[in-house]
């Protein structure tokens, strides 16, 4: 008697989409349904090894290089594979979201890639998840177009030579895919986001001269990254594409990944292509790992810790240093700001930021950093062509004079600034509207003209109950307590009420906002990540 058919996956409880059929296709969800066999039980063992090492960060209040893989680090004579020629110059990236509009904005933007997002700056609707692969595909066979509904305005693709290379950013291993199911049990967003994406474009994409390329999230270990090796080996046997065609981009985002930066890029050797430096999510991490280790782990406004802060300088010139010893591209941080249509000053006061911070990175080393608008490639542009001139990337500088201890990693007392009020009131405004957004759908967002995602929503909860739980006094007097975070938070939801009207307000999700927001920044019991009590609630 054969053996019964794999049970294939069901779609549960997801209204049908247009053309949907067109990325769910059986094929599709079959491959899918095998990477969840093969690899969901090693996520979830690595879940489970992330809080061992939280817990006993807890006891320890400290990190170190792992001395079990002090030969990897000491053995001068791996490196990556050499990167493919669509991504070895990668000097200026967009990021952002995979809807129609921002598909061939990003495309067209004059920027060396894009960095097309299906995690922190895409709430994981149904719609934003199916679509945005459509979206991607589309692009990929010329078949994408837009017109604003609003200003009639119509979209479409420059030619092939000018478009961006696409990195694809699937969802971090937190997080499931609930409308996704095999026997019962959600596949992991991230299977479901890689899966898709590589079933429908690997073969595609190498006919067009490029390839899968992918930016990995949220990494803790070296361990996660030998995982997605072996599913990307997995993979490209399955569609038959050669071994080493897939590239990864590992962000650097988290303060335990940042002890092992070498160690992820040799698991990952024969695919890997470079780290990136993420602030918001780094800053989080540091939070949430550190968050009972007293006063010395206390972070000031969110504002105030910029790169040049000496345990980020740290972390971000270990990272040039140990990408460029292995042959790896060094991918610096985000430029959030969204220019004024309206404030020529504060465009002129930003744009002047901005570069400054992109002049730093292509001087320390960098190869490439990341915008969140169009308007700010040339920026960017412009700081790297200065250092890198012809060459695509500036590998060459080994950045041998840096030498980071264990310790400077972690040495937030060594930043001369402390929480303020304004800092507790803007971490509050800013998490409420972004929430609030998120819920209906949206994870990218301008607020207060900087493009935020669910980072900052993450490190404006953390700080918040960071603060409160380590009793942190404000320069006007006031005790950092839950009382006084509601009290701010009532305070503003009344604003935003009064701008947006009572209507608008009634329409949108505010309400549900603060209430999420409070709930995860003065529970006792701190939640991992915002986005999974916000995933329970989002349509």
């Amino acid at each position: 008697m054969s053996a019964p058919a794999p049970s294939p996956l069901a779609i549960v409880d997801a209204e049908p989409l247009p053309r949907q059929e067109e990325v769910l296709t059986d094929a599709a969800l079959a491959f899918v349904a095998e990477l969840h066999r093969q690899f969901t039980p090693r996520r979830d063992e690595l879940l489970a090894r992330r809080a061992e090492r939280r817990a006993e960060i807890a006891r320890t209040s400290t990190l170190d290089f792992l001395p079990e893989t002090a030969a990897i680090r000491a053995d001068d004579s791996w490196k990556v594979a050499p990167a493919p020629s669509a991504l070895n110059d990668r000097r200026v990236e967009i990021t952002g979201p995979t809807d129609r509009k921002m598909t061939i904005n990003a495309l067209n933007s004059g920027a060396k890639v894009w960095l097309a997002d299906f995690e922190d700056a895409s709430a994981p609707t149904w719609e934003n998840v199916v679509l945005g692969q459509l979206n991607l595909i589309d692009a990929y066979t010329r078949s994408i177009d837009f017109t604003d509904p609003r200003s009639g305005k119509s979209y479409a693709l420059r030619p092939a030579d000018e478009l961006a290379t696409v990195v694809t950013r699937p969802r971090g291993w937190h997080l499931n895919e609930r409308h996704l199911r095999l026997d019962g049990a959600p596949v992991p967003g991230a299977l479901v986001d890689f899966g898709l994406y590589f079933f429908h474009n690997a073969q595609r994409l190498i006919d067009l001269g490029k390839g899968p390329y992918f930016y990995l999230p949220k990494t803790e270990s070296h361990l996660e990254a030998r995982l997605w090796n072996d599913i990307f080996v997995f993979a490209q046997d399955y569609v038959g594409i050669p071994q080493g065609t897939v590239r990864a981009t590992v962000l650097i985002e988290t303060i335990t990944a940042a002890y092992e930066m070498e160690e992820i890029l040799y698991e990952l050797r024969d695919h890997a292509s470079g780290l990136n430096a993420g602030r918001w999510d780094y800053l989080f991490s540091i939070v949430k790992n550190f968050r009972d280790g007293g006063s010395k782990f206390v972070l000031p406004d969110r504002n105030a810790v910029t790169m040049t802060a000496p345990f980020m300088r740290a972390y971000t010139e270990l990272l040039v240093r140990t990408c460029h010893k292995r042959g790896a591209h060094a991918i610096g941080g985000m430029a959030a700001f969204i220019p004024s249509r309206r404030d020529a000053e504060v465009n002129k006061v930003a744009f002047e930021k901005v570069k400054a911070d992109k002049d730093r990175e292509a001087n320390d080393g960098f190869d490439g950093s990341w915008v969140a608008h169009p308007d700010l490639v040339p920026i960017a542009m412009a700081s790297f062509d200065a250092v890198l001139g012809e060459k695509p990337n500036q590998k060459e500088r080994l950045r041998e004079d840096v030498a980071v201890a264990a310790g400077d990693l972690i040495a937030i007392d060594t930043l001369d600034a402390r929480p303020t009020y304004d800092g507790l009131r803007n971490a509050v405004a800013v998490g409420i509207r972004y929430i609030e957004a998120w819920l209906r759908g949206m994870g990218a967002v301008a607020i207060f003209n900087l493009m935020e995602d669910a980072a900052t929503a993450e490190i404006s909860r953390s700080q918040i109950w960071q603060w409160i739980n380590a009793d942190v006094v404000f320069e006007n007097g006031k005790h950092a307590t839950a009382e006084l975070a509601r009290e701010v938070a009532a305070e503003e939801l009344a604003a935003i009420r009064a701008e947006i009207g009572d209507e608008a307000f009634a329409a949108g999700k505010w309400q549900q906002a603060h209430d999420l927001l409070l709930q995860v920044s003065l529970d006792q019991d701190y939640a991992d990540f915002l986005t999974l009590p916000a995933y329970e609630q989002l349509g």
